[in-house]
């Protein structure tokens, strides 16, 4: 098995941690600000990810930092974007607009390397999208000031994916996940005091919720975001991301009591239909890599 593809179930198994986000924030934010959720996910994230990867801080420089700043601002305004959109349009709206993810970062991508993508990639992503549409937009759809935050997530998040893997070919993985979620808390919580009320989990149900995200969605979930871009290509990560609402869905329906409907089946089997084509990207370059071997010299 290659890295490449290591990395690719790598980034499955966090979209299904992310999966369970949604969840959580459901249960949070019965009795926690915004802001105040989004502090306590990552600096927990933070503290718990340094303990155990202490190692790799110890050789961080001045570069490490700054670009962990960067992707920590961008992590915080994709948390705070969502949590805000969701709020002021519906959940289906919001989750059609937000998985625009996948379609935002092969054009990013194209962008800095000023090449179109592979016709899997290309027929990926539009396949993806189809799926992503049928699992989560309903009739009529119509654009607010919501749906506007929702998309300035997506783009935000294609940003992160794009930036994540330009500084990880670079920089230590591990060490850029862990600062990442220390500035995201750091903003996050400088905003919680400025525009509300902060205060730590009363409940049990608000501790699981806030342990949760720190731990599994945060903590685990970016740091093996960051180790897995090391292998494989932002393009991949924009669609094995789209996984992200059918993980949703499922926990949604065994949690919430959410109706996992058969509209949504489809929705789920064409999303994955469509990362399956854009994983042929991988095969023609194999098969062109040993071809050109094959060649004589």
């Amino acid at each position: 098995m290659s890295y490449r593809t290591r990395a690719n179930m790598m980034m499955i198994g966090v979209n299904v941690f992310w999966g369970m986000s949604y969840v959580f924030m459901k249960m949070g934010l019965n009795s926690l600000g915004s802001f105040t959720i989004i502090a306590l996910r990552c600096l927990i994230a933070f503290f718990i990810a340094g303990l155990f990867f202490h190692k790799p801080l110890r050789q961080i420089t001045r570069k490490t930092i700054l670009s962990s700043a960067i992707l920590g601002f961008l992590l915080f305004s994709v948390f705070s974007f969502v949590t805000f959109g969701v709020s002021m349009t519906s959940a289906s709206n919001a989750g059609f607009l937000v998985s625009l993810t996948v379609i935002f970062v092969p054009l990013l991508h194209c962008l800095l390397v000023k090449k179109l993508p592979s016709w899997p990639i290309g027929l990926g992503v539009i396949t993806t999208l189809t799926g992503i549409g049928v699992l989560t937009l309903k009739h009529p759809f119509h654009m607010n000031a919501g749906d506007l935050l929702c998309i300035g997530t997506a783009l935000c998040y294609a940003i992160h994916i794009t930036l994540t893997g330009t500084f990880t070919k670079n920089e230590n993985p591990i060490a850029l996940g862990i600062l990442q979620l220390g500035f995201a808390g750091l903003f996050a919580l400088t905003c919680s005091f400025l525009f509300e009320h902060p205060s730590i989990p009363a409940t049990l149900s608000s501790w699981i919720a806030i342990l949760g995200l720190g731990v599994f969605c945060s903590a685990i979930g970016f740091i093996c975001q960051a180790i897995a871009q090391h292998y494989t290509t932002p393009a991949h990560t924009g669609l094995i991301f789209a996984t992200e609402p059918i993980f949703a869905a499922l926990f949604a329906a065994l949690f919430l009591h959410e109706l996992f409907t058969l509209k949504e089946l489809i929705g789920s089997v064409i999303v994955v239909a469509g990362i399956l084509i854009a994983q042929l990207d991988n095969l023609l370059l194999k098969k062109r890599v040993h071809y050109q071997e094959t060649l004589p010299k």
